[in-house]
């Protein structure tokens, strides 16, 4: 059980590309020349992500296969199984990336107690936020090493019982959460989060 990434987003309601707060990723278990590849595929994906969960969501997007199939990038990863969870609170979300083995509810859990943590660390500041943030936020690079075993996150799930409550939607690809007449590729091409080195794989694996 993995987790590779967490992230606190300010999705905003107009429709404008959500703004990262705070993002904490380990890419150890990645080749050394793709881990740059790997990060760029979080933030795109994440943003992807977040920007299409309503306010009050939780949602996962489940993915089987090689992640070059989820990120276009044209890379052979070996992270074959993984699932993107988010969930939206009245416009702040929190969002991991975790391998298909990691507890679905232990994975929401974990996001309840980051968007709570954020909260009580900044408050609403996140309301006015214009830019990502480049600045580490400690609590998150610590979440993401204590709750790689979700037998922690499961100490959070005894508390927050409401969570038993609450539909969780579940996505098979990521092409099902966008919306109508959207397309992966099409999203790639725009993304400032892609270098120009993955659109170039992207292009040459195409050609191919």
């Amino acid at each position: 059980m993995k987790i590779t990434a967490l992230l606190v987003l300010k999705v905003n309601p107009e429709g404008s590309d959500p703004v990262i707060l705070a993002n904490a990723c380990d890419v150890s278990h990645f080749g050394y020349f793709q881990r740059s590849s790997v990060r760029e595929f979080i933030v795109f994906v994440g943003r992807t992500v977040a920007k299409r969960t309503p306010p009050g969501q939780r949602q996962s997007v489940q993915h089987e296969g090689p992640i070059t199939e989820f990120c276009v990038l044209g890379l052979e990863l070996n992270y074959a199984e993984y699932k993107v969870h988010a969930y939206n609170r009245n416009g702040l979300c929190a969002l991991g990336f975790m391998d298909d083995h990691y507890p679905v509810r232990s994975s929401f859990s974990l996001l309840d107690k980051v968007i709570e943590e954020y909260q009580k660390n900044f408050g609403e500041s996140w309301r006015t936020a214009q830019a990502d943030s480049s600045q580490p936020w400690p609590y998150l690079n610590e979440a993401l090493t204590k709750f790689q075993d979700p037998a922690e996150a499961d100490k959070l799930l005894k508390i927050q019982r409401e969570l038993d409550e609450t539909k969780i939607i579940l996505h098979k690809t990521i092409d099902s959460v966008l919306a109508r007449g959207e397309k992966l590729d099409s999203l790639v091409e725009k993304s400032s989060d892609l270098s120009a080195a993955s659109q170039l794989e992207k292009l040459t694996l195409e050609s191919l």
